[in-house]
């Protein structure tokens, strides 16, 4: 499970995760009593985070892993790697935190709130599509960037109000060949 936050609830419900990796303190990605009912439904659940998510985390008793930029580590047999130490600019100083992206299993690349390069192969990339911090033109740039195989939209909560804004992703990046595609909440996916 990636940044259980306050916008989203299914969270709660979930059984059977054996991971949570967070990537910065905002709520809409760490949210405290969200990751508390994770980790009462699943006890053996592991937490991955970066220090400034772990300082707030030690305020109250909850153990985590650390893993920031440059590090990386194995976890149930599973490569873990953490990229980028800065969320995206909002405005000026606004919501400067500590973001640690995620490479997971040498596959998956998820960075959280920023569109940092980790100058590796992605092969599927969890694109951020929308936010206070990124229009969607430097979505498509960044996902060109990179080239992954697959893209998926997340920090897409506001949008799911309005379907139509991934339209454009879905309509650019298959000619530059990736497959974009929307995630069905709670359904499962195989690459």
């Amino acid at each position: 499970m990636t940044d259980p936050g306050a916008w989203s609830t299914a969270q709660n419900d979930q059984k059977n995760i054996h991971l949570v990796l967070i990537t910065h303190e905002h709520p809409d990605h760490f949210h405290l009593d969200s990751l508390k009912t994770v980790l009462t439904n699943n006890s053996q659940a592991q937490v991955i985070t970066n220090s400034a998510v772990g300082k707030l985390m030690d305020e109250v008793g909850i153990k985590y892993q650390l893993l920031e930029h440059g590090e990386s580590k194995q976890v149930n047999g599973m490569n873990f790697e953490g990229y980028g130490q800065e969320h995206a600019i909002i405005y000026e100083n606004i919501g400067q935190v500590l973001n640690t992206g995620f490479m997971i299993g040498d596959r998956l690349f998820y960075p959280g709130d920023a569109l940092y390069n980790p100058k590796r192969p992605v092969e599927i990339l969890a694109l951020p599509v929308a936010g206070p911090w990124v229009k969607i033109s430097e979505a498509i740039d960044y996902a060109k960037e990179l080239k992954p195989k697959y893209a998926f939209p997340v920090h897409d909560g506001l949008l799911k109000i309005y379907s139509g804004h991934h339209t454009v992703p879905q309509r650019v990046l298959p000619e530059c060949g990736i497959d974009f595609k929307v995630l069905e909440e709670l359904k499962e996916y195989e690459y």
